[in-house]
């Protein structure tokens, strides 16, 4: 069973196998593995909770609709470890509320078909046979909502959300790991052979194994290990929508392709949020500005495709619309960095996520299988070589956050 706690100085660890840095569902998922690998495995959270910043921030959803190979084989056994969430954590009726409510990428636009259609070619040729294209009159009989005016989609009832906060904890719980909380890492010490330490106000933990997990603020613990990681962070924003009777409560994640606009609905409401391709890179916040006209921007981009949108924003008021944001990391192409960087023997980095919730079982178990060689690094496509090597794979999937 996991350990989460504020530690003192007393119950401060002075030794570890590994340490992971970053307690949001991709760090938690590393120390998960690490451990069931049997490796003495400590989480460093700078945080008062695990899964309270970026994680806490996502619109909680999963999709095996990727194009890229090296996404789509992370994500595939990922959503097979939340299908099967009670049986892999080993706690017996533990919930981490599934919804298959599916994914939906529709365009009104007929230029895009065809490339709607190889998509799901991708899909199917990735594995995913039960990826759908859905022509007009399908589209419509089976959503409709749907404007008129929406010409193809690409579909999978399998897709759709979870507890992202449920889906942590469990993964914390359901380890032999220690997570501390309220614990920033503050440096990182090398010798002759590599990682020898991580240093955090409370004391340091000497260990040969550092697994930089944290997220929007992993380019700052990059630097702590003389390292220059190629991440962008970038704001991310969305607003939740409170209970209105006209929004389908049995709708998938409804994405307008052409205009990366989406919305899915969420205890008689509905999460909203548009990607914004003109959003600058930002330095790593905790706290992060909201622009009080995004709202209304997205549903006047909600309205093309799902006309009934245009009645319910007549109608809001200010308390009924609820803002928030977090920050995507890029990379140089939209992909994570898994995997040791040989420049630091014993650092490792699991990160740079646009699709960090998705990604994350798989990801975990892939930096556990590489820290006890049961994976080489030549076989994992998101090594942070591989930009060096030229081994890049440039991806085409929608909803991918920057073009």
């Amino acid at each position: 069973m996991g350990q989460i706690s504020t530690p003192t100085q007393e119950t401060f660890p002075k030794t570890a196998d590994a340490v992971v840095i970053g307690g949001g569902i991709v760090g938690v998922a590393t120390a998960f593995w690490l451990s069931r690998a049997g490796l003495d495995s400590v989480l460093l959270e700078m945080r008062d909770g695990l899964s309270t910043l970026t994680t806490a921030q996502s619109i909680e959803c999963f999709r095996a609709q990727f194009t890229e190979p090296p996404m789509s084989e992370l994500v595939q056994p990922s959503i097979e470890v939340f299908e099967n969430f009670a049986e892999v954590i080993g706690i017996e009726g533990y919930d981490i509320s599934i919804r298959h409510q599916g994914y939906l990428f529709v365009t009104d636009q007929p230029e895009l078909v065809d490339d709607m259609k190889a998509a799901v070619e991708k899909h199917h040729a990735l594995g995913v046979t039960d990826s759908e294209f859905l022509a007009h009159d399908e589209l419509r009989a089976r959503f409709p909502y749907l404007s008129d005016t929406a010409v193809a989609a690409t579909f999978r009832q399998q897709d759709g959300w979870l507890s992202t906060h449920e889906a942590t904890q469990g993964l914390a719980k359901g380890s032999g790991a220690r997570f501390l909380l309220g614990t920033r890492a503050t440096a990182i010490r090398q010798d002759a052979q590599g990682v020898s330490a991580v240093e955090t106000a409370l004391g340091t933990i000497s260990t040969r194994t550092v697994v930089n997990a944290a997220g929007p603020f992993a380019g700052v613990v990059g630097t702590m290990a003389g390292l220059d990681l190629p991440l962008e962070p970038v704001r991310r924003q969305k607003a939740f929508i409170s209970p209105r009777a006209e929004i389908p409560a049995d709708a998938p994640l409804t994405i307008d392709v052409a205009q990366d606009a989406y919305w899915r609905p969420e205890t008689g409401g509905a999460y909203i949020a548009w990607v914004d391709p003109d959003e600058p890179e930002s330095e790593p916040k905790e706290d992060l500005p909201l622009d009080w006209d995004y709202p209304a921007i997205v549903l006047e981009k909600l309205i093309a495709l799902s006309p009934f949108w245009e009645d319910i924003a007549e109608n809001l008021r200010g308390e009924d619309i609820h803002p928030s944001a977090g920050q995507y990391v890029y990379t140089p192409d939209e992909q994570p960095l898994i995997g040791p960087v040989p420049e630091v023997p014993g650092f490792y980095v699991n990160c740079g996520y646009w699709a960090g919730v998705m990604l994350s079982p798989e990801a975990g178990r892939r930096i556990a299988r590489l820290v006890t060689g049961e994976m080489k690094p030549e076989d994992n496509l998101l090594r942070p070589t591989r930009y060096a090597e030229g081994v890049v794979y440039e991806g085409d999937s929608f909803l991918r956050g920057r073009h």
